[in-house]
């Protein structure tokens, strides 16, 4: 097959979908890898090391798009890329549809095999490839949070660990999954007040198992979510419903109760946002305020620490990369439930039901397309 990786060009976005162990890999299972020249400079990879590893470097992306059966992405196809997509072609990287209709339905129009790398789940309800970038945006969490708190950035001129005789900030968690867990890392390492809250008991008591007397794990209802997001210094939401939009769970009225300075980071807002002022932002234009509330809401967070994001990211997504390779797409899927769950779109049908819910559009289970068309 041949394998295409394109520069990713979002906005700051410095993270490049294959690394030349990647490569390597792919090439050594009898592939062919075309990379846009430059792909890798973001992440601190020179074209030099994807040549050693057998990639071939292309001068265009477009000549990258036009001629495989198969892009490794890392950020969602954007809108001047639109017209590069190959109809029939199978697009491998980050989608989270169901806040972006516009692409899901130039995908449904071109017939793309869309895998998407946040959709691929396990057995056991994990979720592989959406792990290591939801360890680095959870660590991030906490110390973009901490810098918007300086006063220069907006903030109330709070340090998260305090000093001897000074309160520390009160950082509260919405969510105790992988973000929550690992945000909770931080700030606890750092000396905050640390309260996290999840709707599973079982996920509360396994925190309290790893963390102790270092943060509070509570039970998430409406009553708790308030009373502490009201006091709290630092919020940081981080749920997730697979391939679905986040669940609003703060108010803007709640927001608007909050003090002044106060910040908000919202690692869920590439899936809609769990805070109801969060909208997506930027690396160049990262917050804005609303009700003097401090908000951060990159969409794209981990790309600001690419190199240690790009080969987080490739541990794990090359495995499901040379499957689909090897096999093609439609035999990987039929082989592979965690793959067929990653399947979005195929043959212009919607076949991720938590997308076509979120956008209206009609789902059809993976099955039934592939069979509609073999």
């Amino acid at each position: 097959m041949i394998v295409g990786c394109p520069k990713e060009i979002k906005i700051r976005e410095y993270r490049v979908g294959l690394v030349p162990g990647g490569v390597a890999t792919l090439v050594s299972h009898g592939h062919t890898v075309l990379l846009e020249k430059g792909a890798g400079l973001g992440s601190g990879i020179p074209d030099e090391l994807y040549v050693a590893a057998g990639a071939q470097i292309v001068e265009k992306a477009a000549d990258v798009w036009s001629k495989s059966q198969m892009i490794v992405k890392v950020k969602e196809p954007i809108k001047l890329e639109y017209a590069l997509m190959q109809e029939g072609q199978t697009i491998y990287t980050y989608f989270h549809l169901a806040a972006d209709k516009p692409l899901a339905q130039a995908l449904l129009d071109r017939k793309i095999s869309a895998v998407a790398y946040e959709t691929i789940q396990t057995e056991d309800g994990q979720l592989p490839l959406l792990k290591p970038m939801s360890e680095v945006a959870g660590r991030m969490a906490v110390q973009v949070g901490a810098v918007s708190l300086q006063k220069e950035h907006g903030g109330k001129g709070i340090l998260l660990p305090g000093v001897p005789g000074v309160r520390r900030g009160k950082v509260v968690i919405l969510g105790g999954g992988v973000v929550g867990t690992n945000a909770a890392k931080v700030a606890s390492g750092m000396g905050a007040e640390v309260v996290i809250l999840d709707i599973s008991v079982n996920r509360l008591a396994a925190l309290d198992d790893i963390f102790g007397s270092r943060l509070t794990p509570l039970y998430s209802d409406k009553a708790n979510i308030e009373r502490h997001v009201r006091d709290a210094d630092l919020v940081i939401g981080g749920v997730l419903v697979p391939g679905a939009k986040a669940p609003r769970l703060v108010s803007e009225k709640l927001i608007s109760e909050m003090s002044e300075g106060s910040v908000v980071v919202d690692v869920a807002v590439d899936q809609g946002g769990c805070i109801e002022t969060c909208k997506p932002t930027t690396h160049d234009n990262p917050t804005y305020i609303v009700h003097g509330v401090v908000h951060y809401c990159v969409a794209n967070m981990p790309g600001a620490v690419a190199q240690t994001s790009t080969f987080a990211l490739n541990n794990t997504t090359i495995q499901y990369g040379v499957r689909l390779a090897n096999l093609g797409v439609v035999e990987a899927v039929r082989r592979d439930k965690a793959l067929s769950l990653g399947m979005n779109t195929y043959g212009g049908h919607c076949t991720y039901k938590a997308v076509a819910e979120a956008l209206e559009f009609e789902y059809t289970p993976i099955d039934k397309a592939m069979s509609s068309r073999h």
